[in-house]
């Protein structure tokens, strides 16, 4: 470690080399987040449901989660998301079309007790979900 009075530049260059051990740094620089992303770093995305899952609840708890295989339409990526909200899932149908974001995980992971699942479905064929399910809105018909 350079301590001299023209030590400046040695220890900018260690400085940066160094930053290159911080986690966040790498993935920030490298752009490692918009490249395994479904959604590419956009904050919600458009998809067509493929198919209706449960999702069994990790330890301690024993549910099934009612997700939705969904296929991107930007993308043709296929994730899951969760339907949330009681009798939610009855309002989807295989072929609408949802809109997705987030589900609120820690850095972009999955969220509670439902494993692998990192996205919830906020739309129906553009009518929001949890209007249906407190019985505000109708499903349209398309």
């Amino acid at each position: 470690m350079g301590k001299g009075l023209n030590a400046a530049r040695k220890l900018k260059n260690d400085r940066q080399k160094f930053r290159w051990h911080d986690m966040t740094y790498k993935r920030r620089v490298l752009n490692l987040k918009k490249r395994t992303d479904p959604l590419e770093g956009a904050p919600q995305g458009r998809g067509i449901v493929i198919e209706k899952v449960g999702i069994e609840a990790k330890q301690p708890n024993s549910a099934i989660r009612k997700c939705v295989r969904i296929q991107l339409i930007k993308n043709g990526k296929m994730i899951t998301a969760f339907a949330p909200g009681d009798k939610a899932i009855s309002f989807i149908d295989e072929h609408d079309e949802v809109l997705v974001e987030g589900i609120g995980g820690a850095m972009g992971k999955s969220y509670g007790d439902i494993p692998g699942v990192r996205y919830k479905v906020i739309k129906v064929n553009n009518v929001s979900l949890q209007e249906m399910v407190w019985g505000k809105v109708e499903k349209p018909v398309r």
